[in-house]
């Protein structure tokens, strides 16, 4: 019986001694982010926009997270003035997407290297998504060329892949354990459809690229590392 309960005091004082030493981190976060979009679509002209995220996301481990996200934004692009196509379009849209993320530091041994310790944050993320379309306005008709006109829909669904690279900024709580994530990247989506802009023509599929501001903050489900995460 001593020995059980010396053996349980040993496994206590060791979890213990793990959370004073910054091996503990939320599983689950919430957060929001800012993003400024360009469309690459049919039309010439491309617009800066802007999008407004949701996200949720589950933290396999402080490295490895599976994030969930929701926007709701703007696509913009072409001018029915001065080009010859007289392609412009408005597109308000509502996106939904899931995608996996892993950071440097599930990779590295950083806590003996100044430069594997500032590299350990940087990400590469993917998945899959569906994105619904929905013009605001929307030009197709030539004011040059007589009888031109391109052809699309006005209100479409299509999926997507988004690809995304960045940094995360981690912030950490007086007991060592990140609290507050800000979040810099790039995100590439690539679509697999032509009706991001409302209009179908060639054969190039529409892109829309992100830069991306955001923040998420942990909401539970504390759990153990297998080496620090805080340097």
């Amino acid at each position: 019986m001593k020995k059980i309960i010396l053996t349980l005091c040993i496994c206590f004082a060791t979890l213990l001694a793990k959370a004073q030493l910054g091996y503990m981190y939320g599983q689950y976060d919430i957060g929001f982010a800012a993003a400024l979009n360009y469309a690459y679509t049919d039309a010439e002209t491309v617009r800066g926009t802007a999008a407004a995220h949701l996200v949720f996301a589950y933290n396999h481990t402080p490295f490895l997270n599976y994030i969930a996200e929701v926007q709701f934004g703007r696509l913009a692009g072409g001018d029915s003035v001065n080009t010859l196509s007289g392609r412009q379009f408005k597109n308000n849209y509502t996106a939904v997407s899931f995608r996996a993320q892993v950071q440097a530091g599930e990779l590295l041994r950083y806590d003996n290297s100044t430069i594997f310790n500032a590299l350990r944050n940087i990400y590469v993320s993917g998945g899959v998504g569906v994105i619904y379309n929905n013009m605001a306005e929307i030009h197709r008709s030539s004011l040059y060329i007589p009888d031109y006109t391109s052809y699309g829909r006005n209100t479409s669904s299509e999926f997507f892949v988004p690809l995304k690279a960045g940094y995360e900024f981690k912030i950490f709580n007086s007991y060592d354990e990140p609290f507050i994530k800000v979040d810099l990247g790039y995100q590439f989506n690539y679509m697999l459809g032509d009706q991001l802009d409302g209009i179908k023509a060639g054969t190039r599929k529409d892109v829309y690229s992100q830069f991306v501001v955001g923040m998420r903050f942990t909401i539970g489900g504390f759990t153990s590392y297998r080496k620090p995460i805080r340097k």
